[in-house]
C-alpha cells in the first residue's frame, strides 16, 4: 500500500477512488476477532484465548488501541469530502466478549472522526449467552440501536451439532432485555440444514424466533467451508453432507412461515418488518463505500478493495508502528464491478434495473420468465420464489 499525499496515514486509494467518496453512502465495520469458543461450522477469521495464548500484541488492550489507530488513519485517507456514516456494524467473533464499556468507547471513537447521519443504523452481533439485562442497557446508552443475535436454532440438539453454548430459551431473554433496554430493532440469525436437523426441528426453530416478535430474521442454509472442523467430520463419515432438497424445502418453509407473520423478504436470505431491513448489509449489496476496521476486515472505496492482515499480533504491531494493517488491495475493472453489481442486487427484492444489464444480457431475461424464475415489473428483473432457490445459477446464466 502507498502514502497518503499528506503522509499522514497509508492507503492504497487513488485519485479517481477517492473522488467517488462524495458520491454514495459509507457504512464501517468493526471486526472483533475473539470467540469464547470455535464453532465447528465457522470459519471466520476468530481466535479463542487458548489459541492466542499471553503473547505480546493479541490482547484486547492492543487489539483496541489498534482499532482507533486505524479509525483515525481512515479519516485522514478519506479527508474532509467523506460523507456522513449511514451505517456501523460490529461483528466477529463474538463483539459482545469485550467489556460493554470498550465497545461503547469504539463507538465513541469512530464519532470523534466521522460525522454520523441523524438516522445512522449502529448494530452489534451478539451471542446470546454473553449478555444480560446490565450490559444491553449499557449498550443502547452508549449508542447501539440494533442487535443481531447468533441464535440458530432452538432444537437442542441441533446446537449441539453447531457446537452452540446457548440453550434455547436464552434468546428469549436477551430479547426482551433488548426490548426493556430500548433497542429499536431486534434481529435473529438461524442456520438450516444442519446434520441431523428435521424438517420438524426447523419448524420449531421457525415457530421460536417468531414467538420471539423479532423485526429481522436472517435465514442461512448451512455451508460446510474448507478448513473447519464440519469438513473435517464429513471426510471421516460422521456427519451427513447437507442434502440440496431438504435445503430447498426448508427454504420454502421459511418463506411461508415468516411471510405470514409479517415479515417480507428484501434479500434471498432476510426478511423484515416494514423499516427494519438491514441498512448495513444493503450498503454491501448495492456496493455503496465501506471501512473495515480489525484483523483481517475487509474495506471497499470506489471499486478499490483491500483487506487486513488476519492475525491479532499483526495487526496491533503494524497499527503501533504506524503503519497500515492492509495485508493487499485489488481495483476492480468496469467488468468486476458490472459482475458483482448484477450478482449482489439480483438477490435484492428491488431487483435488478434492465439497464445495468448488457444487450445481450437482456436478450436472455425472456428465457428466465418462461421458466417461471424472473419477473419483470417496469424495467426491474426481481427474482421469483423458485428463482431464489437456484439464485446462483440465474445470475450465472444471465451474465456475458
Amino acid at each position: 500500500m502507498g502514502r497518503a499525499p499528506d503522509g499522514d496515514a497509508p492507503t492504497g486509494l487513488t485519485p479517481s477512488a477517492l473522488a467517488e467518496v462524495p458520491g454514495r453512502p459509507l457504512s464501517l465495520y468493526v471486526h472483533v476477532p475473539y470467540c469464547a469458543s470455535r464453532c465447528g461450522y465457522c470459519d471466520f477469521n476468530t481466535y479463542t484465548a487458548a489459541e492466542l495464548g499471553s503473547a505480546p500484541g493479541t490482547g484486547q488492550q492492543a487489539y483496541l488501541e489498534g482499532v482507533r489507530a486505524e479509525i483515525g488513519q481512515a479519516a485522514a485517507v478519506l479527508g474532509s469530502g467523506r460523507p456522513q456514516v449511514s451505517s456501523v456494524f460490529f461483528g466477529g467473533g463474538t463483539p459482545t466478549l469485550l467489556p460493554v464499556a470498550e465497545l461503547v468507547g469504539v463507538l465513541g471513537a469512530l464519532r470523534e472522526k466521522f460525522a454520523f447521519a441523524d438516522t445512522c443504523e449502529v448494530t452489534t452481533e451478539a451471542n446470546p449467552e454473553t449478555l444480560s439485562r446490565e450490559y444491553l442497557a449499557a449498550l443502547h446508552d452508549g449508542g447501539f440501536t440494533r442487535l443481531s443475535l447468533g441464535m440458530q436454532s432452538a432444537a437442542p440438539h441441533v446446537l449441539a451439532t453447531l457446537e452452540r453454548r446457548h440453550t434455547p430459551g436464552r434468546v428469549a431473554d436477551a430479547v426482551r432485555w433488548a426490548r426493556e433496554a430500548g433497542f429499536a430493532s431486534v434481529s435473529l440469525d438461524l442456520i438450516y440444514g444442519t446434520p441431523g436437523e428435521s424438517m420438524d426441528d426447523w419448524r420449531t426453530s421457525l415457530q421460536a424466533a417468531l414467538a420471539c416478535e423479532p423485526d429481522h430474521i436472517s435465514a442461512y442454509a448451512l455451508i460446510v467451508e474448507e478448513g473447519t472442523r464440519f469438513a473435517t467430520r464429513l471426510r471421516r463419515g460422521e456427519l451427513l453432507a447437507p442434502d440440496d432438497d431438504d435445503l430447498a424445502d426448508k427454504y420454502l418453509v421459511t418463506e411461508a412461515a415468516l411471510t405470514g407473520a409479517g415479515l417480507g423478504w428484501y434479500e434471498v436470505s432476510n426478511w423484515a418488518r416494514p423499516g427494519h431491513e438491514c441498512q448495513h448489509n444493503l450498503a454491501y449489496w448495492r456496493g455503496d463505500h465501506w471501512w473495515g476496521f480489525g484483523p483481517g476486515a475487509h474495506s471497499h472505496v470506489g471499486g478499490v478493495r483491500w483487506w487486513n492482515v488476519a492475525h491479532p499480533r499483526a495487526y496491533s504491531e503494524a497499527l503501533a508502528d504506524g503503519r497500515s494493517p492492509a495485508l493487499a488491495q485489488e481495483t476492480l475493472t468496469p467488468t468486476d464491478r458490472h459482475v458483482e453489481a448484477v450478482l449482489l442486487e439480483t438477490r435484492l427484492a428491488d431487483g435488478l434495473p434492465l439497464a445495468a444489464l448488457s444487450d445481450s444480457e437482456r436478450a436472455r431475461v425472456a428465457g428466465f420468465v418462461e421458466r417461471g424464475l424472473v419477473s419483470l415489473t417496469g424495467e426491474r428483473l426481481r427474482l421469483t420464489v423458485d428463482g431464489r432457490l437456484l439464485a446462483d445459477a440465474v445470475v450465472r446464466d444471465l451474465l456475458d
